[in-house]
């Protein structure tokens, strides 16, 4: 789905979300009207009653969709493989920007000791209330690459985000190019 495409949906069970941007739970009803504004990285960004709401992955099904998969051959060495853990960096996007957080230039470092994955990431605001559904994808994420044992999420601010940190691909996606 293009960041510019908009779907009307019937949602086909309850489901939980997050309001975007202050991380709120919501529940939506059964049989509701919604608006899918992205799809991307196996997470939904809809619009409900004028808000927007992320809904997992994992409840695909209640929006009539089908969830990502996403799977790793497992490195004949039985190490944990940097190409994978940015490949799955990859698929966490932000759920009001159509860009994936690698791109968007949140991810500052990764670093892959013994079975273990730790990750120092940025939030385009400090006090973005998605920050913990972020992590929480990051982790999730990060889990899925073989041989990961153990992942650390750390949430740092200093230097602070700007769009200048932006690839080149995200800034022209989100018209920030100049």
């Amino acid at each position: 789905m293009s960041s510019q495409e908009r779907t009307l949906l019937t949602v086909r069970r309850e489901v939980q979300g997050r309001l975007v941007p202050v991380g709120d739970p919501v529940t939506v009803p059964a049989d509701s009207f919604v608006t899918l504004t992205q799809s991307l990285g196996g997470n939904y960004t809809i619009v409900h009653n004028g808000n927007m709401v992320r809904i997992d992955g994992t409840d695909a099904d209640a929006l009539g969709l089908e969830g990502l998969t996403l799977s790793f051959d497992p490195p004949s060495d039985g190490q944990i493989s940097e190409a994978q853990v940015w490949e799955a960096l990859h698929t966490v996007y932000d759920p009001e920007i159509p860009v994936d957080l690698v791109n968007l230039g949140l991810i500052y470092s990764v670093a892959i000791d013994q079975g273990s994955v730790t990750v120092e990431m940025t939030l385009t605001a400090p006090g973005c209330g998605m920050g913990p559904v972020l992590v929480g994808d990051v982790e999730h994420r990060l889990r899925m690459v073989p041989f990961v044992k153990d992942v650390n999420v750390e949430l740092i601010f200093d230097p602070p985000w700007s769009r200048d940190m932006m690839s080149e691909e995200a800034q022209l996606e989100t018209g920030m190019f100049y």
